[in-house]
Formats: C-alpha cells, sequence, structure tokens
C-alpha cells in the first residue's frame, strides 16, 4: 500500500508514518519544517523528506491514500492536489480507524490523565508480554515507537484526544474510533480557542460516549461530576463500570497502595495519578489481566514522559517538570507534589503557554490552581501572544486570576531564570509546569541546582 502524509513531521504524524513504515507500507511524505525528535527518528527510517516545503508533484494516482495532518491548511498545494485527482484523503484518526476496524478498540478519553492512563495500560500489557496495537501520546520505556500497527493483534488502545482531526475534518478524534471499551477520566474546559464555551466541550464527550458500539463498556471517573452526569445521561445501549480513587497513603515520600495483598509501594504518586491508576486497572481486566497481575506490573510502573517527571533529586530536594497547563492539571499535580514532600517547601511555576491559558476571559478558571504551593510562580511570554495574535493580558489580570497575594509573575526569561536559580534549595521541592520552556530555559542546568 503507498501512503503519502501531508505534515508528516508532527509529533502524531511521523509516530503514524514509521508504524505503516514497520508494517511494510510505501511511505512518503512532505513538510515545510521538522524538528527534533521527528526529524531524527524519521531520518532513521528513511523516511525523511529530501527537501523541506509543499511539493503537488508527490501527489499521484498510484496513492492508495493521503494522511492530513492538523499543520497543513486547507489551501496546501499538494492536498489540492490530492482533491484534485479524487484521491483517498484521512485524518490521522480516521486513517487510525481504518487500520483498526477489525479489532477490539480500547479508547482512553478525557481533559486529563488520558496519556497517563494509556501509558500504564500498555506498561502492564508489556510487562506482561501481552503483545498489542496501540497510539499513545508520549515516549514510554520499553517501546521504541508511540504508535504500533499489525494484522494479528486482537487489541488496539488509543488515546483518545478530543482536539480536531484535520484542516478540513472538524470533528474532534475521539469521535472516529468508534470504541468497544472506552474510559472517560475527567472533564474540564480546554480548547477554547475550537470550543469557546464550555457547553460546547462538554457535548464533544456526549458525542464520544453515544459512539461507543453497541453492547460496548464505558468506564468512568465517578468522582469528576461532569463525566458522571455525561455518561450516566446517556442512552446508548452500553455498560456503565464506575471507578473512583483507590485507598492509599503516603510515607516518609513513598507512596503506598492498599491492596487485597497489603500495601504496595508504587512509584507514581498524587491523588489523580491513583484515580488513573484505578481507571487503567478496570480496562486492563477488561483485556484479560487479572488483579494480582496487574499489581505485580504497575509496581513497576514510573510514569509516562513529560507528566510528573523526576529530573533531579537531591538528599532532601527534588525537582519535577510536568506538562500540566490546563487549570485542572496544575492543580492536581501542584496537590500531588506537595502532598509527596508535605514538611518541605514547594515552589511551583506555571508558564502561561497554550491559547486557552494567555485568555483573559479564560484565565479565571485558574483560581486555586497553585494553592498548595508555598511559593507560587507564574511565566508568561508577551512574545508568545504577539505571535498567538491575542489580546495582550497584563500582570494584574493574572493576579486576579490566581486569587494569592504573594503571587510572583515574570515575563523576562532571564529574570525567571535569575530567581530560580537565586534559590538555596535545601529542603525543598521544586515543580515545573509547562508545554514550553519558560523562553530558552535549560533544564539540564536546572538540575544542577538539586543534584
Amino acid at each position: 500500500m503507498n501512503v503519502h502524509f501531508i505534515a508528516i513531521g508532527g509529533s502524531a504524524m511521523h509516530n503514524l508514518a514509521m508504524a505503516l513504515h514497520n508494517k511494510g507500507y510505501q511511505v512518503t511524505g512532505s513538510d515545510d519544517e521538522i524538528f527534533e525528535p521527528s526529524k531524527s527518528r524519521l531520518e532513521s527510517k528513511g523516511l525523511l523528506p529530501e527537501t523541506f516545503g509543499w511539493f503537488p508533484e508527490k501527489i499521484t494516482a498510484q496513492l492508495d491514500a493521503v494522511v492530513l495532518g492538523m499543520h497543513a491548511k486547507a489551501d496546501n498545494p499538494e492536498l489540492l492536489k490530492a482533491q484534485e485527482l479524487g484521491l483517498k484523503i484521512y485524518s490521522y484518526p480516521e486513517f487510525l480507524y481504518e487500520q483498526s476496524k477489525n479489532k477490539t478498540r480500547v479508547v482512553i478519553g478525557g481533559s486529563h490523565g488520558k496519556t497517563t492512563i494509556t501509558s500504564m495500560i500498555l506498561h502492564v500489557m508489556h510487562y506482561h508480554d501481552r503483545d498489542v496495537d496501540y497510539m499513545v501520546g508520549a515516549q514510554l520505556d520499553g517501546f521504541d515507537v508511540m504508535v504500533k500497527l499489525t494484522e494479528d493483534n486482537d487489541f488496539i488502545v488509543l488515546e483518545g484526544d478530543e482536539y480536531l482531526s484535520s484542516p478540513i475534518d472538524r470533528r474532534p478524534k475521539f469521535h472516529l474510533y468508534k470504541p468497544n471499551i472506552a474510559l472517560l477520566s475527567g472533564i474540564a474546559w480546554d480548547h477554547i480557542n475550537v470550543f469557546p464555551i464550555y457547553e460546547n466541550y462538554e457535548e464533544q464527550f456526549k458525542i464520544f460516549v453515544d459512539s461507543i458500539v453497541n453492547g460496548g463498556s464505558i468506564t468512568y471517573n465517578e468522582e469528576d461530576d461532569a463525566v458522571k452526569r455525561v455518561v450516566e445521561a446517556s442512552v446508548n445501549p452500553i455498560r456503565k463500570l464506575p471507578y473512583h480513587t483507590p485507598e492509599y497513603t503516603v510515607e516518609d515520600g513513598e507512596t503506598l497502595l492498599e491492596t487485597p495483598e497489603g500495601p504496595l509501594p508504587i512509584e507514581v504518586f498524587g491523588k489523580h495519578n491513583l484515580n488513573n491508576l484505578a481507571g487503567a486497572k478496570w480496562i486492563c481486566q477488561h483485556m484479560g489481566i487479572d488483579e494480582d497481575d496487574f499489581y505485580e506490573a504497575i509496581s513497576t510502573f514510573k510514569g509516562a514522559s513529560k507528566r510528573l517527571e523526576k529530573i533531579a533529586e537531591g538528599q532532601n530536594s527534588v525537582a519535577y517538570k510536568d506538562f500540566a497547563h490546563s487549570p485542572s492539571k496544575v492543580q492536581a499535580t501542584t496537590n500531588a507534589v506537595k502532598a509527596q514532600y508535605e514538611n518541605r517547601t514547594l515552589v511551583a511555576c506555571l508558564e502561561l503557554h497554550t491559547y486557552s491559558s494567555l485568555n483573559a476571559e479564560f484565565l479565571k478558571e485558574y483560581k486555586g490552581a497553585l494553592d498548595a504551593a508555598d511559593v507560587a510562580v507564574v511565566f508568561y511570554s508577551p512574545h508568545a501572544l504577539e505571535i498567538k495574535k491575542l489580546e495582550t493580558v497584563t500582570e494584574a489580570q493574572i493576579a486576579s486570576a490566581f486569587q494569592r497575594d504573594d503571587l510572583i509573575i515574570y515575563t523576562n526569561p532571564d529574570a525567571f531564570k535569575d530567581f530560580i536559580f537565586s534559590q538555596n534549595f535545601e529542603n525543598k521541592s521544586l515543580l515545573l509546569m509547562s508545554s514550553g520552556n519558560y523562553g530558552g530555559l535549560d533544564f539540564d542546568e536546572v538540575k544542577t541546582l538539586i543534584e
């Protein structure tokens, strides 16, 4: 099968391209820019375009399919040529469904936790040598690729993202997978550039629940009011299976999960991650892993890349970085680190970096998000606002949104770096939360402050 990728350099797109290459497909692609690690990973498979740019001549009648990435625009020259030739054009999630329509599709959805839950499930399967197909949004220990597709595996585990499918398909990705087994972890307003009001955002999750195939199941977090409301209101003829945070304790910086066999030390921590673990356990049981085997495997799970990732540890200090940026994720992560090291001073630093977080109207959603921190810092770049063509956000608006009189706010990367490097981290925890890098902060340099 000959498949061409328009915008092959994206995180999801290049992983799908490599999965098809590994499956024996003939794969080509184009992009106007490709960054690391996509660039070297594509190059290692011989899939890196020789020249960056868009080349309509690459689009021929010999192609069996074209996969269109979100980075491309609706007037992309290669897309226009594919439409002119009447070729089959897929979005990324459409193509994944096409590859998995004869498999049992396990889809993990939710505003937060979906990458971690998907990663936990795959870790358990890998630990017990159960081979499954998958698509996950983070690099995992022991896994070479983030997408795996085979002809033979019965199950495919998909991280169900609610963002749009492609420039010409405005449906959320997770509407296209038609799960047999689904999980919903939480609903907290996000992506306001696409879903400008909360009700519109929640509606996407109702559609997701209704897309589960007849006789399928939804495992859902009953502690999330919105999730509970959406799932229980659905008239889809499916099984509805609630889960909740299990009992656990924290002793001397170690989290112990209560199990039928007694307390089990685990590597991940925080109420939100224990809640994620409970959801993962039920999905694994649906996939044939019994409870004892799940506990044995999950005790060795260290977390998904960029999700509450320990970057340095000293005798009485520690530093974490986390991909958290939405209000619910920021609050859960801050609470988790403080609870894990309750006798240490927590310095929590949040970069406002996304469209939603830099929106003046959305900012009020951050009320209380950093309350668990002893020292709370917010960094944002006025330049990022210019690039995203957003209205100016003032320091006064940020201070008002978080409702902390002692909130420290930086807009200059050098000033923020000076603050970090002026700290004495004796008996402190440092938490860096961002989907960016604070205007160029070197995390390897930060490690030297802790270790």
